[in-house]
């Protein structure tokens, strides 16, 4: 027996545990982008299966060919035909191009309309594959906020808060409304839908829905600092009973989310244990978006209006001052400020139509 042909006593027991060792580590592998729990995420891992298999309907018999010629016109084989004066088969050429551009224009119709259907900013049209949204059924709203280095999710219509942790009803649409307080971000909850940016001084929305009851990790999905990998939080899909008693028992923890506790809470942490706002000041997500939750500067919208209207020429220059920014006091920053006084307007209240509707 040639003993070339098996790996010696020695290599045996490297490799035995080496091989045990892989194949235990991606039995843990978490495959829950192919396997979600909500339609949008189920649709979208479906356009993924359909796409690679397109495409492995050329890769496949490309790579085989390749093996198969190597092997049929190898050097020792005698009996391979050999024509060097061949140079054109019109048959072939047909193959070659017009196979690769069916799968191409496949593609190209597959993603025109999975762009379309699966839009983040486009109500939900089902439950799932079986199931229409009831006609009387409203989304649930969330307000996101994506901070350094942690979530918020604003509940307006229940009127509660909490930082790291989100519950949405089973088989209820959700809408979520993005933001980001300092840096671009991007918000991820593998089971339920696809990721999206949140961008700061930008609303950017997503329409989705769980179909299971469970458990989840959310994410971000987009580098912001060195606290982003820790930038996880908890998702549950709660049946409608277990969600009312969720956000009951929220109202019961934690005190009132305004705009100091909003403030404090946006300074930069890590590792952020769950916390709970029993109550929220009203259009908090609105004071995020235009990035004027410090009172002391003019909300984006005021900005766009007055240049909307003209601009303040040099009567605006005072309107900017530079002020301490942060807990260090030896750094300041240029602000506007809020309000714009004259010996007419002692408030700086906008006219009404400079303000927003």
């Amino acid at each position: 027996m040639d003993s070339s042909r098996h790996p010696a006593p020695w290599a045996r027991r490297v490799l035995a545990p080496v091989a045990l060792t892989a194949l235990t580590a991606l039995a843990g592998c978490d495959t829950i982008v192919m396997k979600p729990h909500g339609d949008i995420a189920v649709q979208q891992a479906d356009l993924i299966v359909t796409a690679t298999v397109l495409m492995l309907l050329i890769i496949v018999p490309v790579i085989f060919l390749t093996l198969f010629f190597a092997w049929k016109y190898r050097q020792s084989n005698a009996d391979a035909p050999y024509t060097p004066d061949w140079d054109h088969s019109t048959r072939l050429e047909l193959v070659i191009w017009g196979a690769p551009l069916l799968i191409i224009i496949a593609l190209g119709a597959i993603t025109w309309i999975s762009t379309h259907k699966l839009d983040p900013w486009r109500p939900l049209e089902r439950i799932d594959a079986q199931r229409p949204v009831p006609a009387d059924v409203k989304p649930l709203v969330v307000e996101v906020v994506a901070l350094d280095w942690k979530w918020l999710f604003v509940y307006p219509e229940q009127g509660i808060a909490t930082v790291n942790e989100l519950a949405t009803p089973v088989d209820r649409p959700v809408q979520f409304r993005i933001t980001a307080s300092n840096v671009m971000n991007a918000f991820y909850v593998p089971a339920m839908a696809g990721m999206i940016y949140a961008m700061p001084g930008m609303e950017t929305k997503l329409h989705a829905v769980i179909n299971r009851a469970g458990e989840w990790e959310g994410l971000s999905a987009n580098y912001s600092g060195e606290g982003f990998s820790h930038m996880r939080f908890r998702f549950l899909g709660l049946a409608e009973g277990d969600f009312d008693r969720w956000v009951a028992s929220n109202r019961t923890q934690g005190g009132t989310l305004d705009r100091a506790a909003y403030l404090a809470l946006e300074q930069p942490s890590h590792r952020e244990p769950v916390r709970r706002y029993a109550r929220v000041e009203p259009e908090l997500f609105g004071l995020v978006v235009n990035r004027c939750v410090d009172a002391s500067r003019m909300c984006m919208h005021q900005m766009m209006a007055i240049d909307a209207a003209g601009g303040l020429g040099k009567a605006g220059i005072p309107g900017t001052e530079t002020r301490p920014w942060g807990d260090d006091p030896a750094v300041s920053r240029p602000v506007v400020a809020a309000a714009l006084c004259t010996p007419d307007n002692p408030t700086g209240e906008l006219p009404a139509a400079l303000s927003r509707q």
